[in-house]
């Protein structure tokens, strides 16, 4: 069974938005006393939260569709639905956030960090807050939109400031324990350790946690053994500690070849942009196994060797203890020059500047598209996809309504400028957005409207002018009136209206 999951895709569903409710107070005396529908409530978010308390990613490996509470539903006399819950999923400090694509959304490094992975639907509003002057009894309602549904990867790096790197059985698990509290599993065969372990240790005034990373093998980072699956957790470490055996008895081994494969391996493992490569940190070199016959006459014969190439060596032993106290003090002096490093570029970080949105960003664009049937336009946008969504299409009032927001944001002008004409298809959201063919002729006249609630004239009549017939019809009309006004002008010259007012 798995104690150690350190990558999982989630399956996440946000609570859907209630729906907003259509309402009419009813007192003594007074059977139509105004709208009185409450809005809908709000979906619960899905947020990810980094927490000291988590060291796996086991939780969502057994469960890994999670979901939040849905919104209520608006209710009569003004009373707004509930509140969907937030559902707050703790991480592991460490923990990067991928989208489906691969896309990294977050990367939590610290305690508390939060991020809203999964925002719930917004509530619809019910009719007492849609009514206005000129609309005092709104016949209908806005839906509640649906939260998100969506795929995310979680991977955890562990967050470590020396990491404990070697072949395996080489003594890592057996040296976290001497240094620390942490109780890793220990056996005499290789691959023993099948997921990181964490310590704490302590040197002087100096806290600092130490992983004890998986053994690598020639090939690690091309898949090999453990090593792939593993060496990601040194990207976070402020050092590297090399563990070699000297005390190993297999043939062909030996502290140097094994400290060339390791660092192959280390070089040829790409980091993320921005951060240093492993080969370029603080490294030391720790010869283990001085206690047992031969260990220490190795230990002595390759220590000038490995000085040579300018490391700092240690000879150890992790079941006598012998050694490990300038170990830990040394590791210790290289966390301390790290964080003092860090701590300077923290302060020399450019400051975040957040600026308001421009007020000259449209909030859409239309997109057109060829097919065998014409042109059809594509209306791409956050407000517009959101405003179907909330459109009970089965209410006349509700599509006038719509009809109405989406020209004050200029869809219809931009529909014109992009040579639309009345009869065309319009699709409204990318992806399995609702299909309209578009009547030019709805324009913003909806609160004027005098009809029943719920019922619109203007989606009624089936012989609805487009614009260029009422346009001609208005040009004719203008005609008309010129044509009288010289008709008159024509009289008065030729003196027939002089003539009638001198025989008054």
């Amino acid at each position: 069974m798995a104690t150690f999951v350190d990558r999982v895709t989630l399956h996440l569903k946000a609570g859907h938005g209630g729906h907003g409710c259509v309402s009419v107070r009813r007192e003594k005396f007074k059977p139509l006393a105004g709208p009185d529908g409450g809005n809908g409530g709000d979906g619960g978010d899905i947020i990810l939260v980094a927490s000291t308390q988590e060291t796996t990613l086991l939780p969502y490996h057994r469960r890994p569709h999670r979901t939040s509470d849905n919104g209520g539903p608006g209710m009569g006399d003004n009373r707004a639905g509930f509140q969907g819950q937030d559902l707050e999923l703790p991480v592991p400090i460490g923990t990067v956030v991928r989208d489906a694509d691969g896309t990294e959304l977050a990367d939590l490094t610290e305690e508390g960090m939060r991020i809203v992975v999964a925002p719930g639907g917004q509530g619809g509003l019910g009719n007492n807050a849609l009514s206005t002057t000129k609309r005092k009894a709104p016949g209908f309602a806005l839906l509640g939109t649906d939260g998100d549904e969506l795929d995310i990867i979680l991977e955890l790096k562990v967050v470590a400031d020396v990491a404990l790197v070697g072949y395996p059985s080489a003594g890592k698990s057996s040296l976290i324990a001497a240094i620390s509290s942490a109780k890793p599993k220990i056996a005499d065969y290789p691959f023993t350790t099948l997921h990181p372990n964490l310590g704490v240790v302590e040197s002087g005034e100096t806290r600092y946690t130490v992983a004890d990373v998986p053994g690598l093998i020639e090939g690690a980072s091309e898949g090999k053994g453990l090593g792939l699956e593993f060496l990601r957790h040194v990207e976070r470490c402020s050092a590297l500690l090399h563990v070699l055996d000297c005390g190993t008895l297999e043939p062909g081994r030996d502290p140097l070849s094994d400290l060339d494969i390791i660092l192959a391996e280390l070089a040829a493992y790409p980091v993320p942009e921005g951060q240093v490569p492993l080969l370029e940190r603080p490294q030391l070199v720790a010869l283990n196994k001085v206690d047992v016959p031969d260990g220490r006459e190795l230990a002595a014969f390759v220590r000038p060797e490995l000085e040579k190439r300018g490391y700092r060596v240690f000879e150890i032993s992790a079941v006598s203890h012998e050694g490990l106290r300038p170990l830990t003090f040394a590791m210790a002096e290289l966390v301390e020059a790290d964080r003092a490093a860090r701590a300077a570029e923290a302060q020399a970080r450019p400051r975040v500047v957040i600026r308001p949105r421009a007020v000259d960003v449209k909030d859409f664009e239309v997109r057109v598209e060829g097919s065998h049937e014409g042109n059809i336009y594509y209306v791409i946008g956050a407000k517009p996809e959101r405003w179907v969504q909330q459109t009970d299409f089965a209410n006349d009032e509700a599509v006038g309504y719509l009809a109405d927001r989406l020209a004050k944001l200029g869809v219809e002008n931009e529909l014109f400028a992009k040579g639309a004409v009345a009869g065309a298809t319009v699709v409204i959201g990318a992806k399995n957005g609702m299909v309209f063919d578009w009547e030019p002729t709805l324009t913003s006249a909806a609160e004027l409207l005098t009809a029943p609630r719920g019922s619109d004239p203007r989606l009624d009549a089936l012989n609805r002018p487009t614009t260029s017939q009422r346009r001609q019809t208005y040009k004719e009309r203008m005609d008309a009136k010129t044509e009288a006004r010289a008709e008159l002008e024509r009289e008065r010259e030729a003196g027939i209206w002089a003539a009638e007012d001198d025989e008054g």
